[in-house]
């Protein structure tokens, strides 16, 4: 039998520090946007980085979503897969702009998506349009899919397959997502 799930204690120090700090992964973003703004490091200038690192995902906490656990470890490996794929296809891409253009057959790709996270979907289109030989994405929200359009695809099943397996996958596992959605599983 499953014991009941009691509430965070709003007075415990993790729940009053997240309170203060809805997103701290931003918080820290801002932070270092900031000091790569004013290139500089001084001390007023440290103040005004953890003001404004502190500030603006307080204010803005009703419209953001509660921040995602993430697998940091997963993290950096999808970062090394997408470093090595886009310099190996920026290598075949150029092989193939140099060559006879008659060699390239365009396509629209449809890949079909594991999940409904917003921030899968968004980073996967990212990730596609990053990586030279795909020119665009098109996430198609009520379809659950993202269209690829790819400069040169010889065989569109084997695509998306390795997109599948080589970045949402990875995604999945970075946004610690389990189980896929029904609508993925039935298609």
């Amino acid at each position: 039998m499953n014991a009941p799930v009691t509430p965070p204690n709003p007075h415990h120090a993790a729940c009053r520090w997240r309170r203060l700090w809805p997103h701290p992964v931003l918080s820290l973003l801002l932070a270092a946007a900031w000091l790569v703004l004013v290139r500089s490091v001084e001390p007023v200038h440290l103040l005004g980085a953890a003001l404004l690192a502190w500030a603006v995902p307080y204010g803005l906490t009703p419209w953001l979503p509660e921040a995602s656990r993430l697998d940091w470890r997963a993290a950096l490996r999808l970062m090394g897969v997408v470093l090595w794929d886009i310099v190996v296809a920026n290598v075949t891409v150029a092989r193939l702009t140099l060559g006879p253009m008659g060699r390239l057959q365009p396509a629209w790709v449809r890949v079909p998506l594991a999940c409904d996270h917003p921030r899968v979907r968004a980073l996967l289109a990212s990730i596609i349009t990053m990586t030279p030989g795909t020119v665009s994405a098109v996430v198609d929200e009520r379809r659950g899919c993202i269209w690829v359009h790819v400069l040169n695809c010889a065989d569109g099943a084997a695509l998306v397959e390795q997109i599948k397996a080589r970045y949402e996958a990875a995604l999945l596992r970075v946004f610690c997502i389990d189980r896929p959605t029904d609508r993925a599983l039935q298609e």
